[in-house]
C-alpha cells in the first residue's frame, strides 16, 4: 500500500494507551510520533483502540492429514477475525506430524496460498526424531514440541525421562528453544477415570498432582543442561511455586497459559459437555484466580489459545463419556476476547493483555518484527472498540468445525478490525476514517494471501 500515516486518540504503545500518529512504509512501521493529527491519510475513531496485533503461539491448525479438524485456511480467517496476526502451528495433529524437514516442507507447500494471517511452524521432539532436530531447526522452526505422556494421536509420541534429557541437550546444544507439554504419566494411570459424563469425574483423572510431578522433571531437567524451555498451557496453579523459584534461581522457563483456564471454570461446565474437555483440565474458581495473579505477578509470562478444535464425530464420541471423547478447546477466533472480557472484570487494563497476548509470546517464540507496535515492526494492528458488547455464537465463528465453549458468552470489547503489514485482512464495521481503505466487508470469508510463511 506504499506510504500512510494512521492517526488514532488511543493507541497502545510502549505499554500505555496515548494519541499518537503511526507512518507505514511498505508494511512496516517507520515512525510512531506523539500526538493525534487529523489531517492523518487515516483516523481511527475515538472509541477505538490501535493495539498490536496478537501473537498466537499455539494452535494446532491440523492440516495436512486432519484437515476435516480445521485447516489454514479456516484457522487464519478465524484469526484475522479475532485479532490475531500471527500463529504458530503445533507439529501434531496433522499426518505427517512435523518431525521431520520433508514434513515441515509439506505443510508449508498445503498452507501457501491460503493463510490470512502470518503463519509460523513448530517442530517436534518424538523419540524417532531426536538425534535429527538441528537439521529441521535449520529450516526454520521456532522449536521444539514434545509430550511427557501420551499426546492422544499414535504419530506423535512422548518422551519418557531420559529422552526428555536427550532432547534437552540437543536442542541446547545449537541454541533453541524445547516446548513442553507436562502431565506425568504415572500420576494419571495411577487416577480413577472411569467411563462417565460427569465433569468432577473427568477432572479428578486429571490432578493436579500430574502437573506438578512433570513440571518438578523439567524443571530438573532444565538445571542440568541450561536449555531454553518453555511450559505449555498451565492449568494447575499448584505447580506456581516450583516456577516462581526456578525462575528466582535464573533458569531460562518461560510458561503460558490459556484463555478457558482464565474465563472458564470447573463448576461452570455442564456435564457430558465435551466442547469444555481439554488436557490438562478447566479446574475451579480458586485455581483461577491464583492464575490470573501470577499472569499480574509475572509467574506465567503469557495467554495463548491452545486452539485444537476436532469434528463433532470426534467430540461426540461415548455419547457424553469425557473419557473418550476428543480432547482440545476451539477458541482462536474469540481468545483475545475473552481475556480481555474477564481482564477488565477484574480491573485490568488493555495494556497487560496487549502483553500478555501480543509482545510476550513474540519474545519466547522469538518472531521478529511483531508484539508491538514500534518503529522496525511490521505493522500488525488491532482496532478494539472496547465500549462494544456482543454474544458469542459458535455457529457463526469461521472456524471449520462450530464447536465451542465460549457458545453464549456475552463479552465487552470487539475486534472491529485487523491489519496485517499494513493492509486490512479482517474489518467488521467502518471504524476507520479517510481513505475507506480499510473497508472489507464482513462476509468476506475468501482466504487472501497476505499472510505469509514466517521462518525463524
Amino acid at each position: 500500500m506504499g506510504t500512510y500515516r494512521l492517526s488514532a486518540q488511543r493507541a497502545l504503545v510502549e505499554g500505555r494507551l496515548a494519541p499518537v500518529t503511526i507512518t507505514v512504509d511498505d508494511g512496516r512501521i517507520t515512525a510512531v510520533a506523539d500526538g493525534f493529527d487529523p489531517s492523518a491519510d487515516m483516523t481511527v475513531d475515538a472509541g477505538t483502540d490501535v493495539l498490536p496485533g496478537i501473537v498466537d503461539t499455539h494452535v494446532h491448525v491440523n492440516e495436512p492429514g486432519r484437515t476435516a479438524w480445521e485447516g489454514f485456511a479456516t484457522a487464519t480467517e478465524a484469526a484475522a477475525r479475532g485479532g490475531v496476526t500471527t500463529i504458530v502451528d503445533m507439529p501434531l495433529n496433522s499426518i505427517p506430524a512435523t518431525t521431520t524437514p520433508e514434513a515441515l516442507a509439506r505443510k508449508r507447500e498445503r498452507a501457501e496460498g491460503q493463510v490470512r494471517v502470518d503463519t509460523g511452524f513448530w517442530g517436534g521432539a518424538v523419540p524417532e526424531s531426536l538425534g535429527s532436530l538441528e537439521a529441521l531447526w535449520d529450516e526454520g522452526v521456532f522449536g521444539f514440541k514434545c509430550f511427557l505422556l501420551d499426546s492422544g494421536v499414535p504419530e506423535f509420541a512422548p518422551l519418557d525421562t531420559a529422552q526428555l534429557h536427550r532432547a534437552m541437550r540437543e536442542v541446547g546444544g545449537f541454541g533453541g528453544l524445547l516446548i513442553v507439554h507436562a502431565e506425568d504419566p504415572g500420576v494419571i494411570a495411577a487416577a480413577p477415570a472411569p467411563p462417565s459424563r460427569a465433569y468432577a469425574d473427568f477432572l479428578a483423572s486429571r490432578p493436579d498432582a500430574a502437573e506438578v510431578d512433570a513440571i518438578a522433571t523439567v524443571i530438573d531437567a532444565v538445571r542440568e543442561h541450561g536449555t531454553r524451555t518453555h511450559l505449555l498451557h498451565l492449568s494447575s496453579a499448584r505447580a506456581l511455586d516450583l516456577i516462581a523459584d526456578a525462575r528466582a534461581e535464573g533458569l531460562p522457563l518461560t510458561v503460558e497459559t490459556c484463555p478457558h483456564y482464565l474465563v472458564l471454570d470447573a463448576a461452570s461446565v455442564p456435564d457430558g459437555a465435551a466442547e469444555f474437555k481439554c488436557c490438562p483440565p478447566i479446574r475451579d474458581r480458586g485455581n483461577q484466580d491464583a492464575l490470573w495473579d501470577a499472569l499480574v505477578d509475572g509467574v506465567i509470562d503469557c495467554v495463548v489459545s491452545d486452539h485444537s478444535p476436532s469434528t463433532a464425530a470426534e467430540k461426540s464420541r461415548g455419547h457424553g463419556d469425557l473419557q473418550q471423547a476428543w480432547g482440545g478447546i476451539a477458541g482462536l477466533q474469540v481468545g483475545f476476547a475473552t481475556v480481555a472480557d474477564a481482564a477488565l472484570r477484574r480491573g485490568i487494563g488493555i495494556d497487560a493483555v496487549g502483553r500478555w497476548m501480543s509482545a510476550a509470546p513474540a519474545e519466547i517464540a522469538g518472531i521478529r518484527g511483531k508484539g508491538a507496535i514500534a518503529v522496525g515492526h511490521d505493522a500488525d494492528l488491532v482496532l478494539w472498540a472496547p465500549g462494544e458488547s456482543y454474544a458469542v455464537h459458535a455457529d457463526a465463528l469461521a472456524h471449520k468445525n462450530k464447536l465451542s465453549p465460549y457458545d453464549g458468552l456475552t463479552l465487552r470489547g470487539r475486534v472491529t478490525g485487523t491489519v496485517l503489514r499494513g493492509a486490512p485482512v479482517f474489518s467488521g464495521v467502518p471504524v476507520v476514517k479517510g481513505s475507506g481503505w480499510f473497508q472489507v466487508p464482513e462476509t468476506n470469508r475468501k482466504p487472501s494471501q497476505r499472510g505469509r510463511l514466517l521462518r525463524r
